[in-house]
């Protein structure tokens, strides 16, 4: 298969990409994969390093208010438009997947015009602008979350999951807590705020140590690179005992993952396919400062079912941290419950389910092309 994939800004956009990638490379060695992606996001320097071939656009999201800044979005897309055809022209590609981001727009935008096939993957249950644009141009959505579905014309949608969810269900740990001073016999919650760390989350975190200093079950904190210096400041006269650890960050989270009894911490769609994939318990807090509020979204879809618990950061304080996580740390029975929901709400073969897609596509643009 010849594959353009296009996401980025986000590593939600990103991951995605990467985990269908891995699939078609494992399926199809043969393939050839280009990505293209955006000059400034993160895709710029994560896929490189993935050894994909990439190659960048120079494109910007519109502002939400009206702003002077928006005729030169306007301008850039219709140029990232313009190299867009000419790589399309250029690599002859079977299939364009796009993952979403505004970079996305202008490649799977070039290749539908060009009559390619082209398939976009939407990761959260509130759509975003770009993939609401391009669901009138592509043959086919795959959806992550069944509340996207009302969203987008309703003959071309598929719910697929996250490609993510395969990668994750399928890696082996051999990760213990010894390794990092803690003990491998002991239930163990994860509090993780992202890889920048959530401030509203550490402050709660850091009001409540004295009280989960007393529990028998282990805390994990993970307070984000650029915030460790301030919370360990902060806990400079605060005692820590020995069930709990505080990290600035955990490079192998894929590892630690199937290891952790309950997991505290935003409700993103790259990290709620990774908890369900798994059939992780959680306890959410959705971020107020994303668009559309989707978190809140992507959150209420686990709650409904069973599978988590949601504080609203408003709501958020050392008391009702407390309350949702020893309700579960203390019940094991609620734990395990909790779990099953969790996993049957997980789509373990997500990235096979976008291939398939794709070659139904590839097999139907070929039988049209030699009549």
């Amino acid at each position: 298969m010849r594959l353009i994939i296009s996401g980025g800004g986000t590593g939600g956009h990103i991951y995605p990409a990467l985990a269908i990638i891995e699939d078609l490379m494992k399926q199809e060695p043969n393939s050839e994969v280009l990505y293209v992606g955006s000059h400034r996001g993160l895709e710029s320097t994560i896929v490189p390093k993935q050894g994909i071939k990439f190659t960048a656009l120079r494109i910007q999201g519109f502002r939400r208010s009206l702003s002077l800044e928006n005729f030169k979005t306007l301008a850039l897309f219709f140029k990232s438009v313009h190299e867009s055809k000419k790589i399309v022209k250029q690599f002859k590609p079977d299939v364009v997947i796009g993952t979403g981001g505004y970079v996305s727009g202008a490649v799977v935008y070039a290749a539908a015009k060009a009559h390619i096939p082209t398939i976009i993957h939407e990761q959260n249950s509130a759509v975003g602008l770009t993939n609401k644009f391009l669901s009138h141009y592509v043959d086919k959505i795959a959806i992550g979350f069944h509340e996207a579905k009302d969203q987008f014309p309703a003959e071309k949608v598929i719910f697929a999951g996250n490609p993510r969810a395969q990668q994750v269900a399928h890696m082996h740990s051999d990760f213990q807590w010894s390794s990092i001073g803690l003990k491998d016999d002991q239930p163990t919650v994860l509090i993780f705020g992202g890889s920048q760390g959530a401030p509203a989350i550490n402050n709660a975190v850091i009001a409540a140590i004295s009280e989960f200093n007393r529990r028998q079950y282990q805390v994990v904190f993970v307070t984000g690179q650029k915030r460790y210096a301030g919370v360990m400041a902060q806990l400079e006269k605060t005692n820590v005992n020995d069930n709990i650890k505080i990290l600035p960050y955990i490079d192998n989270m894929p590892q630690v993952l199937p290891k952790v009894s309950l997991i505290v911490g935003r409700s993103g769609a790259t990290s709620i396919a990774e908890i369900t994939a798994l059939g992780i318990p959680s306890v959410l807090i959705p971020s107020p400062y994303v668009t559309a509020d989707h978190q809140t979204k992507n959150t209420m879809s686990l709650v409904t079912r069973g599978a988590a618990l949601m504080i609203k950061e408003p709501a958020l304080n050392a008391k009702s941290l407390l309350k949702a996580v020893d309700q579960l740390m203390h019940d094991p029975a609620e734990r395990e419950k909790m779990s099953e929901n969790s996993k049957d709400l997980g789509v373990t073969n997500s990235a096979d389910q976008i291939l398939d897609i794709a070659r139904s596509l590839i097999h139907k643009s070929a039988n049209r092309n030699s009549k």
